[in-house]
């Protein structure tokens, strides 16, 4: 993995638009370090205040919608952008101003969508209109999209109960508008977790061993953002999938045991290598 990093010196740019995560394990917190771990640098864009830790979410405070635009206008502005990724939006009006600027700030450039609906604790961190306003208008814009097993059955319609139902899945996103997709199978079941990933190049199964862990808080911010600080580093859309992969789970395999919930994993172990 170190080596891999040594292959692309320049240090590309991701503008994160997300919620942030009181407790460090998920949200802007785990964006930034898993930016910074890619080699990227963020800059970022804060749509919710949080207040959690590894037990749940206890309180919510959206941030206004003029502010969010704000954000994203003072960075595109001066600092620009060599890749978009998206966390937690909200409601809809988020939804929809972010689509307006990725159409009009940022056309073309590489766009990893997390569909973040559900924390890990089982918090809803969506409203209904975020949710439909997120299949009209920004699956259509994401050169990937990166749900987890519940966030596809959502997405896509239907119960996804094995490998078939993350393919057929992973198939119908691209249908409704997305590039690629990526379903991961962290939700699933069995000694081994398999991600689907779908593009324009075919199929790809990624099998790793699973990890029997209750330290997984915030592990589909730290892949979608390590995803889109390799793409912003000019890297492909496979090695940057496998390469965020392989980073995610040794960070998982080292995380450091905070909490008495589900707890971070360790975002930085490569900058200890």
């Amino acid at each position: 993995m170190a080596e891999m990093m040594t292959e692309i010196e320049h240090a590309g740019r991701v503008l994160v638009i997300a919620g942030s995560d009181s407790g460090g394990g998920a949200g802007i917190q785990a964006d930034i370090k898993a930016i910074a771990a890619m080699g990227g640098y963020a800059t970022t864009a804060i749509t919710a205040i949080t207040a959690q830790n590894t037990l749940g979410v206890t309180a919510v405070h959206p941030v206004p919608l003029d502010i969010v635009i704000a954000q994203m206008t003072a960075v595109l502005d001066d600092i620009g952008t060599d890749a978009i990724k998206t966390g937690m939006l909200v409601n809809e009006a988020i939804v929809l101003a972010v689509a307006d600027m990725i159409e009009q700030r940022a056309p073309g450039r590489p766009f990893v969508l997390d569909p973040v609906m559900v924390a890990t604790s089982g918090d809803v961190l969506l409203d209904e209109g975020a949710e439909a306003a997120i299949r009209d208008r920004l699956l259509p814009l994401a050169t990937l999209v990166t749900p987890n097993i519940p966030e596809a059955e959502r997405l896509a319609g239907g119960k996804i109960e094995d490998i078939d139902g993350q393919i057929g899945a992973a198939e119908a996103l691209i249908e409704m508008g997305a590039r690629a997709a990526l379903v991961k199978g962290g939700h699933g079941s069995g000694s081994v977790a398999r991600d689907v990933l779908v593009s324009a190049r075919g199929m790809e199964i990624i099998e790793r061993p699973r990890i029997e862990t209750r330290h997984t808080h915030g592990t589909g911010c730290t892949l979608a953002s390590a995803i889109a600080g390799l793409l912003a580093r000019g890297y492909s859309l496979s090695d940057s999938v496998k390469h965020a992969g392989d980073y995610l789970y040794e960070a998982i395999s080292r995380a450091p045991g905070f909490g008495a919930g589900h707890g971070p994993v360790d975002h930085m172990w490569m900058i200890r290598e």
